[in-house]
Parts: structure tokens; C-alpha cells; sequence
């Protein structure tokens, strides 16, 4: 029995646990699978995790220490496999089968790439065909080689970062590859890509066809205009297209919000079942490592005010939100009226396609809760944010509350 079980040991639940440790919430365990903490982080040897250019292992060291030193227990080489109560989980290790049970639990399983075969992209299954993540942990964790020329497909931050790699592990970069009119990364980046490395960036194309036998020989793409084109490579890297670690979640049979694919929230990071709380990417894949870790922080928080005062918002106090095409979630995506926003209040939205200067209406039975124009454009793959004065406006006996572009 412990007073807090925090599931993963990445940014968000390391910062959990750091808070609900420091904050006197008793005996806090952290689980995760991997063999050691800290997350994707220790994978992404560039900076920008941090004061003075912080790289992501570093980042990841300093959450953990942080954690450790504030009294939470980090368990590592720990998978939870299965739920055996509302509040107690099963887990097996190197050490055999484990049955634990707290006061309160947090989900903090994060997100992944969809794989190739998940996104459906026909051809032949050779190797040398990676995401994001397997090429990180190949080129810098295990030093393997991977390949002499790459295609990746996909122009939003983590592309990028995916060229970084590949520039290390000494490979050449055939093209950059995305289905929007556009990159989804910061100007100045897409810039250095293109003009001092010479890198194409193909836009309005779709992979249709990975070839080659037993390794990769090329792809065959398909442009929004129809016309076809076979670039030579010997490795593709797949990234972004994140979705959330919900099995977990899903194996406990807890709402999960159609949106975002991951367990329905409110603002202080509550699931629909009493004691379990979900927060950082499993709730919105994905946002920067630095934000989900002050999610953590302020999910912290919110556990420790529930230990204290046992406070739980029944199924019916709480009102969903609901997103209109091309948006593709909002989170948190309910709200319990009459309570404060934690985190600064702020919800972070998606959207699917470019959409330019249309307003965000935000209405609730016919009635405007916001309308607003977004201070910059929305682009797609990269997260947003505004303010939440207006759910002080939602009506708790109202029905779901829909944001839209107008």
C-alpha cells in the first residue's frame, strides 16, 4: 500500500511526484517500464529543454534527481500490465508479480508515433523503415548504423529534430516530406534546413509506396495534384503523428476523450474515476517537455488537495467539450463549473489543417461563451493555447460546450 502510485517516469510524472513528495503526501512510487528515468528526453540530444540550451538528457537527469531528492521512489524495469480494483494495480518486473494499491493514482504513460504499418502506408516490409524514436535511440543510445540516404516524412518540429539525428549518424537527407501546403516548424528552422543544408522539403505529398527487398530502395510519392514521383534512399524515418500510451487507461475502462484519444479530464488533471489522475501527454500528444512538466507540477498539486480533502466531482458535474472540424481536440475537455482552472488556466487545442486569421467561438446551447480571434495563426501539428475566463461561464445543467473556427 502506498499513498500515491505515479505510472511513468517522464517529465509529467516525474514533476508529480516531486510536488507530492516535497508537499508531504506521504509514501510516493513512481513505476516505469524502462530500465531507466526520465522519458523521451534521454533520447534527444539537442537543446532546447531548458535555461542555457539544456539537452534532453540532462533535462530528464535533473527531473530525476529532483524527484529522488524530494523523498518519491522511482521504481524502473516495472511494467504495469493490468488493473485488479479502482485503485490497484498489477505489475510484473525482473522480481516476479507485484500487486500494488494507493490512495490515489497517476497516469503519466506519455505518447509514441504511429508506426508505419499503423498509418497504413502500403509497399513491401523491408528494414532501414524507423520513427522518431527508434532512430534517436539508434543513433544515439545503441551508436548503431542506420543507413547513407534518408527520406522523412513529416515537416513539424520533431522532422526536424529527426534531420539533427540523421546529420549526426553521418546520413544524407534525400527530402523532407509532408501532406500539408507547408512546414508545421518555426521559420528560422525550416530555413537552415533548406538554404544552408540543402535539404528539399516536398509539400501536398504522401508516401504511396515503400520499395525494395530485404532493405529499402526508395519511395514512390504521390503529389496533391496527382502526379508521381521515386526517390532513392535506403532509409525512411516516419515522424510525429503522436498518439497517447492509453492502454492502460483504456484496460481500467476510463472515459476516454474522442478527441484526444487519451482519458477525459478536467482542470485539475481528474479522470472519471474516483482517485485516478491523468496528465502530459497521454492527455494531449504532444506538448514540449518543459510544459508537460509544469503540468506535472500543478497535477501534483491537485492530488495533494484531494488527499486532503477527498473532493470528486460527480459523472454529471462536469460538462465535455467538443471540438468542430478541422480543430482535432481541445484539453482539458471537460469542465467542472464553479471550480478554478489550475495551471494558469489555459486549454491547448489542435488543429488539422492551416485555417489563417477565422475566429475560435466557443458556445454553449446556441449561447457565446468566446469569440476571439487567436493572436497568431494555428498550424497544424503544433499545439495552442488560450485562456480559460470563459468556462466561468459554463452552465453545469447546459449541454456540451463546442468550440469552432467561425
Amino acid at each position: 500500500m502506498v499513498d500515491v502510485l505515479v505510472v511513468g517516469a517522464g517529465p509529467a510524472g516525474l514533476a508529480a511526484a516531486a510536488v507530492l513528495a516535497a508537499l508531504g503526501a506521504g509514501e510516493v512510487e513512481v513505476l516505469d517500464r524502462e530500465p531507466r528515468a526520465g522519458g523521451t528526453p534521454r533520447h534527444c540530444h539537442h537543446g532546447g529543454f531548458g535555461p542555457l540550451g539544456l539537452e534532453g538528457p540532462g533535462f530528464a537527469e535533473r527531473w530525476v534527481r529532483t524527484a529522488e531528492r524530494s523523498g518519491a521512489v522511482l521504481r524502473t524495469g516495472v511494467t504495469v500490465t493490468d488493473w485488479a480494483g479502482p485503485l490497484t494495480l498489477d505489475t510484473t518486473s525482473a522480481h516476479g508479480l507485484e500487486r500494488i494499491t494507493a490512495r490515489a493514482v497517476v497516469l503519466a504513460t506519455g505518447a509514441r508515433e504511429r508506426p508505419r504499418a499503423a498509418r497504413l502506408v502500403p509497399g513491401t516490409r523491408p528494414a532501414g523503415v524507423l520513427t522518431t524514436g527508434e532512430l534517436l535511440r539508434a543513433v544515439h543510445v545503441h551508436r548503431q548504423h542506420v543507413g547513407t540516404r534518408a527520406v522523412v516524412v513529416g515537416a513539424e518540429s520533431v522532422g526536424f529534430a529527426a534531420l539533427d539525428a540523421l546529420r549526426l549518424a553521418g546520413v544524407d537527407v534525400a527530402a523532407l516530406v509532408t501532406e500539408h501546403p507547408r512546414h508545421q516548424t518555426s521559420p528560422a528552422r525550416a530555413l537552415d534546413a533548406r538554404l544552408r543544408r540543402g535539404i528539399p522539403l516536398l509539400t501536398g505529398a504522401t508516401v504511396a509506396d515503400i520499395l525494395g527487398r530485404g532493405r529499402v530502395s526508395g519511395v514512390r510519392l504521390t503529389h496533391r495534384d496527382g502526379r508521381t514521383a521515386h526517390v532513392p534512399c535506403d532509409t525512411v524515418v516516419f515522424t510525429g503523428d503522436f498518439v497517447p500510451e492509453h492502454e492502460l487507461a483504456r484496460r481500467g475502462g476510463l472515459l476516454l476523450d474522442p478527441g484526444t484519444k487519451g482519458p477525459a479530464t478536467d482542470g485539475a488533471f481528474r479522470t472519471d474515476r474516483r482517485g485516478v489522475f491523468a496528465v502530459g501527454n497521454l492527455l494531449h500528444a504532444v506538448e514540449p517537455a518543459r510544459a508537460v512538466a509544469r503540468e506535472g507540477a500543478a497535477a501534483g498539486a491537485a492530488v495533494r488537495r484531494y488527499l486532503a480533502e477527498g473532493d470528486w466531482p460527480s459523472a454529471s458535474a462536469s460538462v465535455p467539450l467538443r471540438v468542430a472540424a478541422p480543430l482535432a481536440w481541445i484539453a482539458p475537455n471537460l469542465v467542472t463549473p464553479d471550480e478554478p482552472l489550475p495551471y494558469g488556466g489555459r486549454f491547448a487545442l489542435r488543429t488539422a489543417e492551416f485555417v489563417g486569421r477565422a475566429p475560435l467561438v466557443i458556445t454553449q446551447d446556441g449561447r457565446t461563451l468566446h469569440h476571439a480571434r487567436l493572436p497568431r495563426p494555428p498550424v497544424p501539428n503544433r499545439p495552442f493555447h488560450i485562456g480559460g475566463d470563459w468556462a466561468a461561464r459554463v452552465r453545469a445543467d447546459g449541454g456540451p460546450v463546442r468550440i469552432a473556427f467561425g
